[in-house]
């Protein structure tokens, strides 16, 4: 089956012209149609001169480019609207996942599952964003009655036909949860496997700050009202 990988990236110029590259060398080992998207969500650093030259190099990328910052989701929704093939694949342009156990994820797409998810083996981050991280997963496990345990691990592959039924609307960390919930809601069918989480190599977390936090979980108070309330009716 044909597979559209993309990559969102904000201030990952150290990470992403790597992740590219894994990512085509391991895409011609997986089918012959295929193609790698980068939504460059207005990055402040080097990341728009590193993907220009990319470009010349690899032909089957496309470089998706927001002019200023518009939050996680919105870089998710560009590119889950730019994939145009059978299956599509999304991962942080930070480089903490592995891109060849993309492969690991085919295989388990079975005739009867439409969402494979990741399941971080060992988080690699900081003690503080371990036990963050922990009770968040749980929060939203339990809050929305999510059918995958990691909901915080961005390393996923789904059927394109479930991602044309559902309507995302999230622009912020939120996406996650709604992109889970609606696509159970849409009749998709999932299995996890565990994945290898790696320490950042450089930068730091641009999601990890007190207004992006506060947007997110703003967010998903919203999302909770909009699909566990009002949509129960």
């Amino acid at each position: 089956m044909s597979i559209s990988v993309f990559f969102p990236c904000y201030n990952d110029s150290r990470t992403i012209g790597d992740l590219v590259e894994e990512a085509s060398r391991q895409l011609q080992h997986l089918t012959d149609d295929y193609e790698i998207i980068v939504v460059n969500d207005g990055s402040k650093d080097r990341s728009a001169d590193v993907l220009r030259e990319l470009e010349t190099r690899v032909p089957r990328l496309r470089v998706i480019t927001h002019p200023v910052n518009q939050g996680y989701g919105a870089a998710l929704r560009s590119g889950f609207k730019a994939a145009t093939k059978d299956l599509v694949f999304y991962t942080d342009g930070d480089g903490q996942y592995d891109v060849s156990e993309a492969a690991l994820l085919r295989m388990l797409l079975s005739d009867d599952v439409d969402f494979v998810n990741g399941i971080k083996m060992t988080r690699e981050d900081p003690e503080y964003r371990v036990v963050a991280g922990n009770l968040h997963k749980f929060l939203m496990r339990w809050m929305f009655w999510l059918p995958i345990i990691d909901v915080d691990c961005d390393f996923r592959l789904i059927r394109r036909h479930i991602i044309d039924k559902i309507e995302l609307t999230s622009r912020s960390g939120s996406i996650c949860v709604e992109l889970v919930k609606k696509a159970e809601r849409a009749g998709a069918q999932f299995r996890e496997v565990s994945v290898h989480h790696h320490a950042r190599r450089s930068g730091t977390s641009q999601f990890f700050t007190f207004s992006k936090i506060s947007q997110t979980y703003l967010d998903l108070a919203s999302l909770w009202i909009g699909l566990m309330i009002a949509g129960r009716r």
